[in-house]
This record gives structure tokens, C-alpha cells and sequence, in this order.
């Protein structure tokens, strides 16, 4: 078994629309972190869901629903750190509003 440490997804803008954002691909994916910052100047939501491959993005899977992140909050997301994805699962964004929150996450891939 081999363990590598990686971004998984590089620094961006959420969108407002449901969003894959990463793709865990021949690998199991651990999150270690998942980061969103509001660099809007007013308040603004962000949902995260965790899929598995046969899935699609729905109430099933919503592990955090509609958080409000203050103008200029930064949220470090406990509730997604230890999760696993299985080979072909997915992280799905949605932001309550377009170009306000920035996401980034890392963690670790096991093949």
C-alpha cells in the first residue's frame, strides 16, 4: 500500500452552482484539511457534499449544509477531516453566492 500526500484541490473560487471539485481517481482519498475563506464583504454560504462513485450529489450525501461564513470568516470544515472516498468517489461544492468564498483541500491518497 502506498500513501502520498497531495492538494487536492488547488486553491479557487467556489461556484454557485453544484460543483465537482475533486475526483478521488485509482486511489482511496483521506481528507486531512478542507479550507473555505468569504473574501466578499458580506455574509455567504458554502455546501459540501461527499459522493460515493454510483452517486450524485443529494441530501444523502450533504455533510455540511448552507454554512454562513462571515465576510472575511475562514472555516477549517472538522466536519469533513478523517473521511474517506472510495476510488471514483467525488467532493461536491455549491456557494450560496458566485465569487465570495474560496476553497482548498488536502489530504492523503492510498493506492
Amino acid at each position: 500500500m502506498a500513501v502520498s500526500i497531495s492538494n487536492i484541490i488547488p486553491a479557487m473560487t467556489a461556484e454557485a452552482s453544484q460543483t465537482t471539485q475533486y475526483t478521488s481517481t485509482g486511489v482511496q482519498t483521506i481528507i486531512d484539511k478542507f479550507t473555505a475563506t468569504n473574501y466578499s464583504g458580506t455574509a455567504a454560504t458554502i455546501s459540501v457534499n461527499l459522493i460515493t462513485a454510483a452517486g450524485s450529489a443529494s441530501n444523502d450525501n450533504l455533510i455540511v449544509k448552507t454554512k454562513t461564513l462571515q465576510a472575511s470568516e475562514t472555516y477549517t470544515f472538522p466536519e469533513l477531516v478523517g473521511h474517506v472516498l472510495p476510488n471514483n468517489g467525488f467532493i461536491s461544492t455549491i456557494a450560496g453566492t458566485a465569487s465570495a468564498i474560496n476553497i482548498r483541500a488536502s489530504g492523503r491518497l492510498v493506492s
